[in-house]
């Protein structure tokens, strides 16, 4: 079973504080969604998004305080859905998403792979690895840099989900 970490833009007067609408939100394909709040923007990680977050909110030890640069990822607050062995939703505020894309604008990818490098490349023990490690990481951080520029420019919330 694959797992997959997707985040979702949502319009402030559209978005409800219902776990139930935010399951509704993720089961609904892209047309449906688009239908129900007037556009769509949806980016998606893969298995390995919580590698990602690393990337951002730094290696263990050296977690940094809640700030923007955490909540790329993993932040924003929780909503627990009706059924709890499913994992939480993630809601940023527009105000947040705000400062989150600022924050992913300034960010110099080669710092924050500098930062991270040694724990990414931990788990991989073949040469040559890096740089296709870090040319997925680094799309991965053009794509949620988009996602989040194009979501704070239209003034949107941002609901995440980790659906398998």
């Amino acid at each position: 079973m694959s797992m997959y970490f997707h985040l979702r833009a949502v319009p402030p007067p559209a978005l409800r504080n219902s776990a139930t609408w935010f399951q509704r939100l993720f089961a609904d394909d892209w047309d449906t969604v688009r239908e129900r709040i007037g556009r769509h923007r949806e980016e998606v990680l893969d298995k390995g998004y919580l590698r990602h977050e690393l990337l951002y909110a730094g290696a263990p030890p050296h977690r940094t305080p809640d700030r923007p640069n955490t909540h790329v990822v993993l932040g924003g607050r929780p909503v627990a859905p009706a059924d709890p062995s499913l994992p939480p939703f993630l809601v940023l505020t527009a105000a947040q998403t705000h400062r989150v894309a600022e924050y992913l604008e300034e960010a110099d990818f080669g710092d924050l792979w500098r930062q991270a490098r040694g724990e990414l490349m931990r788990p991989y023990d073949v040469p040559d690895a890096e740089r296709t490690l870090r040319g997925a990481f680094a799309s991965a951080h053009r794509d949620l840099t988009a996602f989040y520029r194009q979501t704070a420019h239209y003034g949107d919330a941002v609901v995440k989900w980790l659906l398998a």
